[in-house]
């Protein structure tokens, strides 16, 4: 049996990526963000408003970079969801991370997140139902604990946050459980 529940965003999981960017007065601006998506092998689209001060950044300075957030980083992934940069200029600051510039885009990489995603500006899409900024992925740069054979980052080492839109809660991700394009093998012969 089912139950019918309405409209709701109900896709889980959801990683928890925080976006950074600098403002033109060379300010970081960054946001929590959970509505991010890989949509190509060199691309990711950003689910956000145009309003944030960070996608004001991006703007300005045509670069981004999402940084994955990690359990280690709650308290601060979570402020940067909590606090606007619209209100708080030294948003960055009261966070307690840290960040080196990127050296493939004009844009921030904070060091205290496992992986970061630098990213161009590619376009921004906006139409009656979405707005999305997508960038175009010039590099990714990770702490070497949360790499592995053949540079693959290994998620049980980076140890994600992922959101819960259900109930607006945080989960990490547990074991492996099986090998993608593989596990269904056995379906293809029946």
């Amino acid at each position: 049996m089912r139950k019918n529940l309405g409209v709701q965003p109900a896709l889980f999981p959801m990683p928890v990526v925080i976006v950074a960017a600098y403002g033109a007065d060379g300010n970081i601006c960054a946001m929590n963000a959970a509505w991010a998506q890989i949509c190509d092998t060199d691309k990711i689209a950003l689910f956000i408003d145009a309003d944030h001060k960070t996608t004001k950044n991006i703007y300005e300075t045509k670069a981004f970079t999402v940084n994955i957030a990690d359990v280690p980083n709650i308290v601060p992934a979570d402020f940067f969801g909590i606090a606007t940069g619209n209100k708080m200029p030294d948003k960055f600051e009261r966070s307690g991370c840290t960040a080196v510039k990127s050296e493939f885009v004009n844009a921030p990489v904070i060091t205290d997140f496992p992986v970061a995603i630098e990213c161009e500006l590619a376009e921004e899409i906006n139409t009656e139902n979405m707005h999305a900024i997508v960038g175009k992925i010039i590099n990714v740069s990770a702490k070497e604990e949360v790499v592995g054979d053949k540079d693959k980052i290994l998620p049980e080492k980076v140890n994600p946050l992922v959101f819960d839109q259900y109930r607006s809660g945080y989960f990490s991700i547990g074991e492996k459980v099986g090998q993608a394009w593989n596990a269904g093998n056995g379906l293809m012969n029946k």
